[in-house]
């Protein structure tokens, strides 16, 4: 086994928690190595041109052109430590958020909450007039929106979960999230403000998402069924495999074969003293499989 079915065989046996932290690291490795590639041949406008590629504009411009940026921004990141943290924290809760809910819930958190973030971005840099010089330039890129919608997403949901913290004894989820809100998303907000107006969104889309979900109703049921249907046209359809019973031995064979000329037999028998039309539709459809047969 080579080691492309390695991976693949390592991707197929993780669930979709694992798939998400799988897909943002392999994102990370590829952008890393086309930062390489930059550094080594002293032309960094490879990178700028695949970050732009994969980042969420803030210009609606430049969105219009590129609108698949909403998703792809969510999986690619800018070095080390900002996919460290962020994979950390989705291992972290989206485990707890297993505990109780399942796995497609989990992608559908995860992929609205980013569009939440992007979408808080977007709006917030066209609104305001202290975004308006740096407006046609800004990107997000990043799973930070995806990640706080899963946080808050698990301390809505189940916000008298307890966790040990170092330090601290156990602490309820929910005071974690909130926490983590202030401290990643407020203070000093003017540093990277629209990461920050992200951050909020994810966290505003995780909570409605627990709120509706406690009274019944699952808001993200739809993207899964989008995703089932854009799987279903690049997955290969089934071959239909005919197969064929033979009998076990010698005897069984004859058997069989006196039977089905006896059933041949009365139905041409009937055949010849009431006609075509005295046979019933099964007795037909014997009589023209027979004469196919022969």
């Amino acid at each position: 086994m080579n080691l492309w079915k390695e991976i693949k065989a390592l991707f197929s046996r993780g669930n979709n928690l694992a798939k998400l932290i799988y897909i943002n690291i392999a994102v990370f490795l590829v952008l890393s190595i086309i930062a390489i590639i930059n550094f080594l041949m002293n032309d960094p406008g490879l990178n700028d041109k695949v970050l732009g590629f994969l980042a969420a504009p803030a210009s609606l411009k430049t969105l219009a052109a590129r609108p698949w940026t909403i998703i792809t921004y969510m999986f690619a990141h800018s070095n080390i430590w900002h996919i460290l943290l962020n994979m950390l924290w989705l291992g972290w809760f989206g485990k707890i958020f297993l505990e109780f809910l399942d796995q497609r819930k989990l992608v559908s958190v995860y992929l609205l909450g980013g569009i939440s973030g992007a979408l808080i971005y977007i709006l917030s840099f066209n609104l305001f007039p202290v975004f308006a010089d740096i407006t046609d330039v800004s990107v997000a890129i990043g799973a930070s929106a995806s990640v706080m919608a899963i946080v808050f997403a698990t301390a809505t949901y189940v916000p008298n979960y307890n966790v040990n913290l170092f330090l601290f004894g156990r602490v309820k989820v929910i005071w974690i999230a909130l926490v983590v809100l202030v401290l990643t998303s407020f203070m000093n907000f003017a540093d990277n403000a629209g990461g920050k107006l992200a951050h909020i969104g994810g966290a505003f889309y995780g909570y409605i998402f627990a709120i509706n979900l406690k009274k019944g109703k699952d808001i993200g049921a739809w993207i899964n069924k989008v995703i089932d249907f854009l799987v279903s046209l690049f997955k290969p359809k089934p071959k239909i495999k005919i197969t064929y019973s033979r009998p076990k031995n010698d005897f069984e064979y004859n058997r069989n074969r006196a039977e089905h000329q006896k059933t041949i037999d009365k139905i041409l028998d009937k055949l010849s003293k009431g006609g075509y039309d005295s046979l019933t539709k099964e007795e037909k459809e014997i009589l023209f499989r027979e004469s196919r047969n022969r």
